[in-house]
């Protein structure tokens, strides 16, 4: 390694470092948002809170790791040009794209590094996210019994405190409604004068001493002696102490395998196999659709019920077409509709026809592209069964048909879905890379370092490429696009964009020149002071 390497990687390193730790702040905070309403007030610790914080922050590495890639390369070039050394790099017969051969490894390595995280340390984080913050929705909000509000955080417990002092223990006007006995009792209730309240050391129960009450109590009349008569219980006490168990309110781990399934805890190699699977789960709803509609077309009739035969219609008038009787035709239509060609027509089914077949027969005595519709090879007095039946099954077939094709369609879209979020993992780690050619020729154009200048520039290409993503995304579950070619759009587009800010960099080509916006204001403001009358002054 060169001097000149080392000095750029060792000047990137540190703006780097904060601008990941900026990007990963920002990425958090906006995730934790989301999840804040389901968190606050249920008593998390520190530690679940700072456990929950971590995995969400690996989730969002590959997110965090090429804006900070981006705002980094335009601090180090921008500080470089804004002090003349990336001239004097260049005068020394150093060019841009040879000063930038250290950071292109560097940028290869974090590319690789989010790889491996979006590969192994991803899945597993965002399964341990998903089961803590589950356990989180489970657990019960943190005891808290306020004045003048009944409060039911303790199961088949109703309490209220009239009053509380400032010690946060002694309390006032209370009472308490216990449900828990309500087979045995109708009622109970216990009201107290006053009393103190208070959790023992290791917070496993909440004691409740009250003083100077009565228990009112109503035993219930179910049982065996429905009729029989109880007394009104009223009890005055002193002093009355009540245990609770604080177990309800702790928090308890759930099984992690629950939500092995999900798209964002497979690694690739599970991805792959998912894609696999549900393209042979829609090849098999495909071919059980095919196989239903052929079934319902193979399905033998049920004998219809000959209804009472109306006047003989009138042979309706030959159509007037080009005969096609050939030997194959009339023996495909005789096998699909039963038709036999020597039976006698009857307005009554007889037994050997009955018995032979499921449908009556009737004589064709001319060519079956001369009859106006094909149910009239049928006698007449069978035809509207024959139509009903043939509707139900028309019915029967579309309810199938609509069934399967929203299975498939479900399938694809899940197939979709999981293709992307493979594909995008490489989309990410790639454009880790591709942001090195954007950032650093941006800053050597610009000539500014710090933060200002670089994080603008940074957000506005770090957005085109989200947008990017999203957009793609969508045409991709609308099948404008495959799932690979949906991921890799962004980074296809971003290249081309980098390549040509390394071309106008290397060149000292200047791209935001003023001249021309400097010269049309110019212009018009000098036909702005021509339209203004000049008004002069007269001295006396």
């Amino acid at each position: 390694m060169k001097k000149i390497d080392k000095l750029i990687i060792t000047s990137y390193i540190g703006p780097f470092i904060v601008a990941f730790g900026v990007a990963l702040f920002v990425l958090v905070m906006q995730f934790l948002w989301l999840y804040i309403d389901e968190i606050a007030g249920k008593g998390v610790n520190i530690l679940t809170m700072m456990e929950l914080i971590g995995y969400m922050s690996i989730s969002t590495f590959p997110m965090a790791l090429p804006i900070a890639v981006l705002i980094a390369s335009v601090m180090v070039y921008g500080n470089m040009a804004e002090r003349y050394e990336l001239s004097s790099i260049k005068s020394a017969g150093v060019s841009l794209l040879r000063s930038m051969v250290g950071l292109m490894f560097v940028a290869a390595g974090i590319a690789l590094f989010s790889y491996v995280c979006s590969d192994f340390i991803i899945p597993i984080a965002n399964l341990k996210f998903k089961s803590r913050l589950y356990d989180i929705r489970r657990q019960k909000p943190a005891l808290t019994i306020e004045k003048g509000v009944f409060n039911e955080d303790f199961r088949q417990f109703a309490i209220r405190v009239g009053d509380k002092e400032a010690d946060g223990e002694t309390i006032r006007n209370v009472m308490i409604e216990d449900q828990s006995s309500l087979g045995r009792l109708r009622f109970s209730q216990i009201l107290a004068d006053s009393g103190q309240m208070f959790t023992t050391r290791d917070k496993h129960f909440f004691v409740m001493n009250l003083f100077r009450g009565i228990q009112y109590q109503e035993p219930s009349n179910s049982g065996p002696q429905t009729q029989a008569k109880y007394p009104f219980i009223r009890t005055k006490f002193k002093s009355w102490t009540k245990v609770w168990d604080m177990k309800e309110f702790e928090m308890t781990a759930t099984d992690e395998g629950r939500f092995k399934s999900g798209r964002s805890q497979l690694s690739m190699t599970q991805l792959r196999q998912s894609m696999d699977s549900l393209s042979k789960v829609i090849d098999a709803a495909k071919q059980a659709l095919a196989d239903d509609l052929l079934a319902s077309l193979k399905k033998k009739p049920v004998k219809p019920t000959p209804v009472a035969a109306p006047e003989p219609a009138p042979v309706p008038p030959p159509v007037t077409t080009k005969a096609a009787s050939s030997t194959a035709f009339r023996k495909k239509i005789k096998k699909i509709s039963n038709i036999g060609p020597t039976v006698q027509a009857s307005s009554q089914p007889t037994a050997e026809s009955a018995a032979g077949a499921s449908l009556p027969r009737q004589k064709i005595d001319k060519p079956l592209n001369e009859y106006a519709k094909f149910e009239e090879t049928f006698p007449p007095n069978v035809r509207a069964s024959l139509m009903m039946d043939a509707a139900n099954r028309a019915r029967g077939a579309f309810t199938i048909m609509e069934s399967r094709e929203m299975q498939i369609a479900n399938r694809r879209k899940e197939q979709v879905k999981t293709g992307y979020e493979l594909y995008s993992k490489y989309s990410f780690a790639l454009v880790c890379f591709v942001f090195l050619f954007i950032g650093a020729p941006m800053g050597a154009i610009i000539r500014k370092g710090g933060f200002g200048y670089p994080i603008l520039v940074s957000i506005i290409f770090f957005v085109i490429f989200i947008v990017l993503s999203i957009t793609s995304r969508k045409f991709a579950e609308l099948y404008y696009m495959t799932p690979f070619w949906a991921a890799m759009v962004p980074c296809f587009v971003m290249a081309p964009i980098g390549a040509y800010f390394t071309y106008k960099a290397m060149n000292d080509s200047g791209m935001f020149s003023t001249d021309r916006l400097d010269r049309i204001l110019f212009r018009l403001r000098n036909k702005w002071q021509k339209k203004t009358p000049q008004t002069t002054t007269l001295s006396s």
